[in-house]
């Protein structure tokens, strides 16, 4: 509703059901909404920088992590009660959610990273930075990068970059060559992606029927199959398993022969050994990914 007074337009308060707003993103199909409850889920809150998530070993937070795999759709193994901040699904179809970790507010990847473990070795934050964006590009929602993230991007710390200089904001592009491992981290997720059409299948009732989380034991571990050939994929089944423990875990599959593409802080799509079921270990806050 508008007014107008001296000339001059000014707005009223709208009804909340009349706001193009995360929560009514039913009712506009054609637009998607950020998960903030993702971007947290694996980072920690936005309203405290030296709070963890998922990917920093903070237990019980796999939930809001699992809801952004699926792409904020009804899927039958979310316990909604258990998502940060919604209570219930808000999209209908993956592709009305952006899954992210990081943008241009608040802090980038790898600040937050710092802040939340500031004894963390260079080592360890490249590791998460992988297992962060592994997360993001194995849901079902549509994937979000922030220019930098690939080559360790950090902006000194500081929160909201929009006033500060070229010396905060500007991308270190030899990071390229110093972080060459995260670098092609990034180019052979986004190219194992984009060769399979299980990890983007676009429709709600395709997900809720081909992808399932499997049991694990314990906390700070996620393991997820996307079955039955999914979407038309080549592969008949593809388990990503998402460790942010500071810990190896471990968690059981059944017999068979599979072929592992991400271990390690590595990934190829084309292989990089074989594996045949049985008890499966995922070291300390890295992915596994496989197939059959």
């Amino acid at each position: 509703m508008f007014t107008a007074k001296d000339g001059m337009l000014s707005s009223l308060n709208l009804l909340k059901d009349k706001l193009a707003m995360k929560e009514n993103i039913t009712r506009m199909p054609r637009i998607a909404a950020f998960s903030d409850e993702f971007r947290d889920g694996l980072r920690g809150p936005f309203n405290d920088d030296h709070k963890g998530g998922f990917l920093t070993g903070v237990a019980r937070k796999e939930m809001s992590v699992k809801f952004g795999l699926v792409g904020a759709i009804k899927h039958h193994q979310i316990i909604n009660d258990s998502v940060n901040y919604s209570k219930a699904p808000w999209a209908l179809q993956p592709t009305q959610m952006i899954s992210y970790v990081s943008c241009h507010d608040d802090m980038c990847l790898v600040d937050r990273i710092k802040s939340t473990m500031p004894d963390a070795s260079p080592i360890a934050i490249a590791n998460i930075d992988k297992l962060a964006i592994t997360a993001v590009l194995t849901s079902q929602g549509v994937p979000f990068i922030y220019a930098g993230e690939e080559v360790m991007r950090d902006k000194k710390m500081v929160r909201n970059s929009f006033e500060s200089p070229d010396n905060v904001n500007a991308i270190n592009w030899n990071n390229k060559t110093l972080y060459k491992d995260v670098f092609d981290y990034y180019k052979g997720m986004i190219a194992l992606r984009k060769a399979h059409p299980a990890f983007h299948m676009g429709d709600a009732n395709m997900v809720r029927k081909h992808m399932e989380f499997l049991p694990v034991a314990g906390t700070n571990l996620i393991v997820f199959r996307l079955k039955g050939y999914a979407n038309g994929d080549s592969w008949e089944e593809i388990i990503v398993a998402l460790n942010g423990d500071r810990a190896p875990r471990k968690f059981a599959i059944e017999p068979g022969k599979y072929t592992v593409v991400c271990k390690n802080g590595m990934v190829n799509q084309y292989g990089m050994g074989t594996m045949y079921g049985g008890e499966v270990y995922v070291p300390a806050q890295s992915a596994l990914i496989f197939h059959k």
